[in-house]
This record gives C-alpha cells, structure tokens and sequence, in this order.
C-alpha cells in the first residue's frame, strides 16, 4: 500500500485561523502577533498576566539512541498531544524550531511526520517567524563588534590570541570549521584565526532559551565571556557594549511562536539549541508559558535520553524550575533490531530474536530516566512492517525494567492511534508518584559532574580529562562559575563518543578533548570525541532533491 508523504499530508491540513487556536488557551486576538493567517507570535504583555495561573502537568519524550531505522521523537510528541486532547484533556505541545542545516543535510525537515504533524510544516522547517536569523545577526553583531574594537585601538586590551567568541551561520559548512579572519592588509584590521558553529550551536540561541524575560536576557548576553586579556582576565559582551543592540534584535525572537498541530491543537514552537553540541531543548518562556495556559504539557528533548533528557532535566529544569510528572521513551521495533545487529536493509523481515537482543539500549534508557525519580511510559511508534510477535517482545522486555510499553499508531492515524498512550501516560501522572531530582548537586566540582554524566548515564568508566582541561575547570571554579551545570558535546548515535556502537556497550572511557564555558547561559561545554559544533553535510545532501514543484510549492522536505 502506498503511503502520502509528510508534505502531501502536510499541504491537505485543514488549518484554523490562528486566533481560534490562541482561543483554545485563552489568548485573545489583541495578545497574538500573528504571522499570516496560521502562525503568530504571543505578546510578553499577555505572558505577564498569566503568571499567576497553576502550572500544567508536563511531560517529557525522549527516545532511544537515534537510528537510521527512525524513531518518529517529534512525531510522538505531537501525536500524543492530540491523543491528549481527544480524551478530553487541555492539552498543549511544546518543540524546538528547525535549523536549515539538517533540514539540507540529513534530515530533511522537523515537524513530525504522518498524521501526528505541526502545521504550517514547509514554513517551520524554513525560514518560519525569522528567528534564528535574528539570533544569527545578533551574534554576528557582537562578532564585528569585537573585532572593530580591536582595529580602533583595544582600549580594553584584547589579546587577539586569545579571542574565544566564534562566528556562526545555520548551515552545515564544514570548509568555516576553522578559518583566518582579517587578511588584506591593515585597512581590515588584525589577522588571527577563528571559526565558525553552526547558529545553533550559538551561547545567544542558549540564552534565549533560557532567559525569563527580555531583562534577563540583556543581564545574560552580557555576562557572555567573547575573549582574554594577556593577565587571562575575561572580556565581556558587556565591555563591548554589545548587549544592548544584541536585545534590540531579539526582541520579537523572545516572543514565543505559536501554530497547530494537524488535528487544530495548540502548539508552541520556540528555539532550537541542538542537543548532542548544546542543550537540546525549546525555550524556557514557550514551555513556562503553556504550562499556565493547559492542564497538560508534551514537550521534547533532542536526540537521544542520554543527551537531550539529560540535559532537559540537568539543565533547563534546574534552571527554569521545572518538573517533569512523567517521562515517554520513545522506542520503534525497527530500532530494536538494528541495535540487535540486523542491517537497514533487512529490517522489514520478522527478527524476534534481534528485537530483544537490541532492548538492552531502551533499558539502559528507562533506568537512566527512572534515576531522576521521574516515572516512565514507553511509547512504541508503530511502523506498518511491525508484527505482532515483535511487538509484544519489546512490551515484555519493558515490563521487566518496571515500566509498560504502549503501542502508539499515530503516525497513521493520528490521535485515534495514540488515545491509549495519553490515557497510560495521564493514569501514571496520576499516581503522583514523580519526585524529580537533578543527578548532581550545584557545588559539586565541575570535573566531578562531567565524571557523573559518563558514568552514570553513559555508563562508562570514566571521562577522560588531561590535566589542562582540569587545569582550566578548576580556574573557571576559582573564578565563580564552579556551581554551573554541564552540557556534554557528544554523539547522538551512542553511549560512547563512537558512533557506530550501538546497544549499551561498557568497558569504554569518555574522552574529553575540550571545554567551553558558556557564562551567560549558565553551563559549561564539555567537547567530547570527535564532535563538531559545525556540522558537514552528507554525500548526498537532503538539499539535492528539495525544490519546487510546477505549482510553486515545496517539494523534498519530509
């Protein structure tokens, strides 16, 4: 039987005027800023008023370690907000936005697939309501700023060796990984080296995820270090005096965005840190801001529980305040069997035996999860191919963890085939049993909670650090940021920095090549491996085959 593509069955959606999506949570015409007709912005003005409301009931989707076989996180994640509603529940569903540069390189496109999808689905995955460009811009702001500081003199006595704030763009482009700025003679200033991330990689996309209102945002962008002097005192933005103009141009960004899902449900769409080079999560205003407005919150963390959940709960919660009531792994029967050693290839064949050969991995997620005292449901995204026989092997595998298994067949049916997901996951809500906890203390040593993540949630022997970068942390910790959290830099595709090991392998060390203090979003980076904060693109980019059709519309994005 052939199946529609995400974008035919994006393009079909019956789509409401957004003012009657903001009405179903309480926002009126005057507080949205829309877009068109099917996107807009809500105004800070109405997010102040409802700052007394109660919270909502949030609930957080993670997903096995990401295979070529899929995993459909995103698509969970909005299918289970419809099936929410459908049984009766106010419901809203929180995710980040998409960067162009997966969306050309691998990916493809972010906004769930199927009939569990978040419209307007060509927009999102595009240039949607302009805000990454406008972080992209402030960065390069304070990137010019910097470097016209140091042509007109240095007043504040830069070395140019030590300039640490990089230049980003959102695109995959590794030949800007490592580059030597100002070269053609005096009239362009002072040769050094320099580099570049991918715009979500950026500390000002972290901070904008993380800020509370546009005035912590401001405190932040200046508190952000961009290099040292000879004595290795920090420079600031704020020195710079860059900070100012850097809010100016995020002041609409700040707003968060909200659109519907394909079923005419509220959703917000905001930020877009990646999680394996940064903290994986939407922003703390768009999730704050639903959870006053709905009894119940689906949001989702990037890639896989090691990374984007632990950084969800580690970081944003610890910072925002927040706590999960329940957590929804997400596991696919086709995953099970490439982590059980079947190749992509052969994955539409019956493999009972490769199916709970590959379960390992899902345990070792459920009881990293479960360590955060956080209960867990698992959803089975359901593939057409999948049998019966195999299905039931991954429901018996999760009930020896302590957990159930749920199959969900939204991405067919959309909240029809995800109702009994959202009735496990509200019955397990209402048990009351969640008392969340971070896995580490504030004043634990930086070092020391580095070493936690590997070998807590990573289950490796050990990170491996020289006695530079201990050298360096330990400075960092002299100097006051010894009781910020960590974000790991690492693999999505593994527990180890090796991509290509896949199960829940031991008997490996996390090796540490770098560390990166992010002082104005609150964390310290530790570049793990071989991963780059400047992605490349593949063989054969997704881009080759996006374009537009006789009719003018997008066709390539999936």
């Amino acid at each position: 039987m052939a199946y529609k593509t995400d974008i035919q069955i994006a393009r079909e959606a019956s789509k409401r005027p957004i003012q009657e999506i903001g009405a179903k949570l309480g926002i009126g015409s005057d507080d949205l800023l829309p877009y068109g007709h099917d996107k807009a912005k809500v105004s800070q003005s109405f997010i102040n008023s409802v700052q007394g409301n109660e919270n909502g009931k949030l609930i957080l989707v993670t997903a096995i370690n990401p295979t070529p076989a899929g995993e459909g996180k995103t698509t969970t994640t909005v299918g289970l907000g419809d099936g929410l509603n459908r049984i009766g529940k106010k419901a809203a569903v929180c995710i980040r936005e998409a960067s162009l540069g997966p969306n050309f390189g691998m990916k493809g496109g972010a906004a769930g697939g199927g009939y569990a999808q978040i419209v307007p689905m060509e927009e999102m995955n595009l240039h949607f309501t302009g805000d990454f460009h406008a972080i992209t811009s402030a960065h390069s702001l304070l990137s010019a700023m910097i470097d016209n500081h140091i042509y007109w003199g240095n007043s504040l006595e830069i070395d140019t060796r030590r300039v640490v704030w990089r230049r980003v763009v959102d695109m995959n482009d590794r030949a800007l990984r490592q580059i030597t700025a100002s070269l053609g003679g005096v009239a362009n200033g002072f040769p050094r080296e320099a580099g570049f991330d991918i715009t979500v990689a950026s500390e000002v996309m972290a901070i904008l995820c993380l800020a509370k209102d546009l005035a912590d945002l401001q405190e932040r962008l200046g508190a952000m270090i961009v290099a040292y002097r000879r004595d290795k005192t920090p420079v600031f933005a704020r020195d710079i005096k860059a900070h100012g103009a850097m809010t100016v141009l995020l002041k609409d960004a700040m707003q968060p965005n909200i659109v519907q899902t394909l079923e005419n449900n509220p959703a917000f769409v905001h930020g877009g840190p990646f999680a394996n080079i940064a903290h994986g999560c939407n922003s703390v205003i768009a999730t704050t801001t639903a959870l006053k407005l709905a009894d119940y919150v689906v949001t989702e963390a990037g890639f896989g529980a090691d990374l984007g959940a632990e950084k969800f709960l580690n970081i944003k919660c610890r910072k925002a305040g927040l706590a999960p009531s329940a957590v929804v792994v997400v596991a696919t029967v086709r995953a099970m069997k490439m982590n059980g050693g079947v190749a992509k290839a052969d994955l539409g064949e019956e493999n009972v035996d490769a199916v709970k050969n590959g379960c390992a991995n899902l345990g070792r997620h459920i009881e990293n999860m479960k360590s955060f005292g956080v209960p867990v449901v698992v959803a089975i995204n359901h593939f057409v191919t999948d049998t019966d026989a195999e299905v039931q092997a991954v429901k018996d595998y999760v009930a020896t963890q302590g957990s159930e298994a749920v199959l969900s067949r939204h991405w067919e049916l959309g909240s029809e085939g995800s109702a009994d997901l959202a009735t496990k996951v509200v019955e397990t809500i209402e048990k009351g049993e969640s008392n969340f906890a971070p896995i580490y203390p504030d004043d634990m040593s930086l070092a020391d909670k580095i070493n936690t993540i590997a070998t807590k949630i990573y289950r490796a022997d050990s990170a491996q650090m020289d006695q530079k970068i201990l050298n360096q942390l330990k400075d960092w910790e002299e100097q006051g940021y010894g009781n910020l959290p960590v974000c790991m830099a690492k693999t999505q595709y593994s527990f180890t920095t090796d991509p290509n090991e896949r199960g829940a392998p031991t008997g490996f060390d996390i090796p540490v090549r770098e560390v990166r203090l992010s002082a104005g979003a609150g964390f310290v980076v530790a570049i793990c491996g071989e991963i780059m904060t400047m992605p490349g693109l593949p063989r054969v980019p997704s881009a080759e085959s996006i374009g537009l059709n006789d009719a003018g519309e997008v066709e390539g994005l999936f």
